[in-house]
């Protein structure tokens, strides 16, 4: 059951013209949405402006658009947070432009988190990085923030409850709202542990346009943000720019100079983003006490290989190949090929001699035997 002072919030929301601006303006005034509403919109135009408040319609409470929008809530139980509220995330408020409301479902955690968003489309060696990655960092009791899109967002998500850490899906719809449909339930399981946020109205559909305003509140949560696999003109990308605005870290796991998908990261990175290859690579700059070795040993103490990779290892089990000896043994393309050394070789899996010739560590010797 919404209480009062989320039900005056909720019409505010829901009038047409007033906005996030309009929603603070009237808070620095009237002090809550409740006296807001009871001064009537009549009393406005000090705050929003003569011409602008002619114009603005609240709706009343037995209007049936407010009707509807209390009864989705409440069916999904779903809570209103204003940025005046206590559980209002604490790093949010620090951006120029937070968002005056959040609909949430589940709990919003507390304490520190990083951000991981990458491609729609991701590479099987940028799902596993991405997992290991988001693994290690939950497992601390850190956060993970994504936006519960496909590929990289939802194998951050995935990594962190298998951790049995906590994570934040970040929504460009209606809280109501399941989107991509498929993750109804990845959905569901973040409820039950973390949290589903949207700045936007219960009904509200997922648009382009809502994208890059949801984008600013994912890296607005966290201390740092990690970008896997974005190309150039990756909605990824957006999120970075909003975290350097934000003065958050950016990290960026780097990708084969001929993978389409991966010019953005490494343009990130020529840039001054910090390149990642392994999670000490973000704790040592963002959480540095866990810098001690035995954080160290726990982050290397499994190392899993796909089939691919456990082929290309038992290739290199005597001395260093070259990789056109690599491609003759493998059968794969040069370029599957390289994208599959380059991930192993930021794993620490494989290390690449002079003369494009590869030779296996000894990190990767347990997982062939």
């Amino acid at each position: 059951m919404l209480s009062d002072c989320e039900r005056s919030w909720l019409r505010l929301h829901l009038t047409r013209g007033l906005g996030r601006q309009g929603l603070f303006q009237l808070l620095a005034q009237f002090g809550s949405a409740t006296e807001a509403l009871q001064a009537g919109s009549a009393n406005w135009p000090k705050t929003v402006g003569r011409r602008r408040s002619e114009t603005l319609i609240v709706l009343s409470e037995d209007d049936p658009a407010f009707l509807t929008a209390i009864e989705t809530l409440e069916s999904c139980q779903a809570q209103i947070i204003s940025y005046w509220d206590p559980d209002y995330p604490t790093a949010l408020k620090s951006i120029h432009d937070p968002p005056a409301l959040l609909y949430t479902r589940g709990r919003l955690p507390t304490g520190d988190a990083l951000s991981v968003v990458g491609s729609r489309k991701a590479s099987n060696a940028g799902i596993d990085l991405t997992s290991r990655i988001s693994h290690d960092i939950a497992a601390l009791g850190i956060v993970i923030v994504s936006g519960l899109a496909r590929g990289i967002d939802s194998a951050a998500h995935r990594a962190a409850l298998q951790a049995e850490g906590l994570t934040v899906a970040v929504l460009g719809c209606g809280i109501d709202r399941i989107y991509p449909s498929e993750h109804q339930q990845l959905f569901q399981q973040i409820t039950e542990t973390g949290a589903i946020i949207s700045e936007y109205p219960p009904g509200t559909e997922p648009l382009p346009g809502h994208f890059p305003g949801r984008n600013r509140i994912i890296s607005g949560m966290s201390k740092g943000v990690l970008i896997v696999e974005a190309a150039q003109k990756s909605g990824s990308l957006i999120t970075a720019d909003f975290a350097l605005e934000q003065g958050r870290e950016v990290f960026a796991i780097p990708g084969g100079v001929l993978a389409t998908n991966s010019d953005g990261v490494n343009s990130l990175i020529k840039d001054g983003a910090h390149m990642v290859t392994e999670t000490r690579d973000i704790t040592d700059i963002l959480w540095p006490q866990y810098r001690s070795p035995a954080f160290r040993s726990t982050e290397t103490s499994c190392f899993e290989l796909s089939e691919n990779e456990m082929d290309i290892i038992r290739y290199l089990d005597g001395e260093p190949l070259h990789i056109d000896d690599l491609v003759r043994k493998s059968g794969l393309t040069p370029m599957d090929l390289s994208v599959i050394l380059l991930q192993l070789e930021i794993r620490g899996g494989v290390i690449q001699l002079p003369g494009m010739r590869y030779i296996r560590s000894q990190q990767t010797l347990r997982a062939v035997t």
